[in-house]
């Protein structure tokens, strides 16, 4: 069950991260865009974990 926490929690911060830079884009926002590539890392990160306690 923890393993699809993880991923749900995965997918949020990948959708934040994206407005986050999309955001960053458009404003010209150079700090902004780099907190939404590392919030889409941490989902990146957070869905692999997901899917790593799933196969165990």
């Amino acid at each position: 069950m923890s393993g699809l926490s993880d991923k749900v929690k995965g997918a949020v911060n990948k959708v934040k991260g994206e407005t986050k830079d999309q955001v960053g884009n458009a404003k010209n926002d150079p700090h902004l865009q780099a907190e939404g590539k590392v919030d889409k890392l941490k989902g990146n990160l957070q869905e692999g974990l997901g899917k790593l306690k799933d196969n165990k």
